[in-house]
């Protein structure tokens, strides 16, 4: 009783059952009975007002032992069936015992009582955690899978339905690898054959095909469960993170080569065809001698190459020779 910590108990009888004193055996037990009830409507009204920790029900109540036939609010709460037939307290190993509460047939010990009880509550349990994982499992934007290790989906989320357009039943329906992108095959076929070898997958990105054609993006997280001979795996969308990523890589490259073609630019000087100054990038024209050494750290010593020689400074020199000869020659010269 200390496990099961069950305070109060509530009894829905028909009235005419003979059930040894079930309320006198339940408060010598330690429990408190908040009432004994053979009205429907008032056992609805003392579930949502008194909140007990079980209910006992009668199995002539409201159509007997099948559990879709008692009120929804009893459904709600751990619940005993008390029956008053020659069968005994244990269930039986039927099909339906999972979806149906444990029955007690007088006579029954308080042993079989306790045991019952115990029953209907970790049934109960059991039922209220299922029942939140499947809410979790179904809303979460998410995909959650279950992948046998023979490479078959054994269990989807929704999720996979509004990601990739394709049903679950079509998905359960061949080879998980059918629906990875080609390229990406080989390294997610790997990365398969490590998680089944007791590794996990962290963080492995592949690409998902659509019933439309186009791909979507996953990152997962895998980890094994080699007694199943299941694979655990949770993924996410990340394609329009990937759009993002690539898009800044364009940009960037972009960028780069816009940097590239101006420094290009920067380095083909303006030059007069006619003066031959260097136009800055101020705008203004400047003497060459004045421009390269505003913008590097020459200096200029001035000489004269061998074609400027023959071409300018020797005819001049001869002309400047020939005419100072004429004058020599000229009357009255010297």
């Amino acid at each position: 009783m200390d496990n099961m910590a069950i305070q109060t108990a509530l009894i829905v009888d028909h009235g005419d059952s003979d059930h040894g004193g079930l309320e006198e055996r339940l408060c010598a037990l330690g429990y408190e009975v908040v009432a004994v009830t053979s009205s429907s409507g008032e056992a609805e009204r003392l579930v949502e007002t008194a909140a007990p920790d079980v209910v006992l029900v009668s199995a002539a109540f409201r159509g007997g032992r099948n559990l879709a036939q008692a009120p929804d609010v009893l459904r709600s709460l751990p619940l005993v069936l008390l029956g008053d037939g020659d069968d005994r307290a244990e269930p039986s190993d039927g099909p339906d015992d999972a979806e149906c509460p444990p029955r007690l047939s007088a006579p029954f010990t308080d042993r079989e009582l306790l045991m019952a009880i115990e029953l209907a509550r970790t049934r109960h349990r059991a039922a209220r955690a299922a029942s939140e994982l499947e809410g979790f499992f179904a809303v979460s934007v998410d995909l959650f899978c279950f992948l046998d290790f023979d490479g078959h989906f054994r269990r989807l989320n929704p999720a996979w339905e509004r990601t990739l357009g394709f049903t679950r039943q079509e998905l359960m329906s061949r080879p998980f690898i059918d629906f990875v992108h080609p390229d990406d095959r080989e390294r997610t076929l790997k990365q398969n054959a490590a998680v089944r070898g007791g590794g996990q997958a962290i963080l492995f990105e592949n690409r998902y095909v659509c019933k439309d054609g186009s791909y979507r993006w996953l990152l997962w997280n895998a980890t094994p469960h080699p007694d199943e001979r299941v694979i655990y795996s949770a993924a996410r969308d990340i394609t329009a993170r990937k759009k993002a990523e690539a898009d800044r890589a364009l940009l960037v490259a972009e960028l780069e080569a816009s940097a590239a073609e101006v420094r290009h630019l920067q380095e083909i000087l303006p030059i007069c065809s006619y003066c031959r100054k260097i136009r800055g990038d101020e705008d203004y024209w400047h003497e060459v001698e004045d421009y390269i050494a505003r913008h590097t750290s020459s200096r200029f010593s001035h000489s004269i190459c061998p074609e400027c020689m023959s071409r300018e400074i020797e005819p001049e020199l001869a002309e400047a020779e020939e005419r100072a000869r004429r004058a020599s020659e000229e009357p009255g010269a010297g």
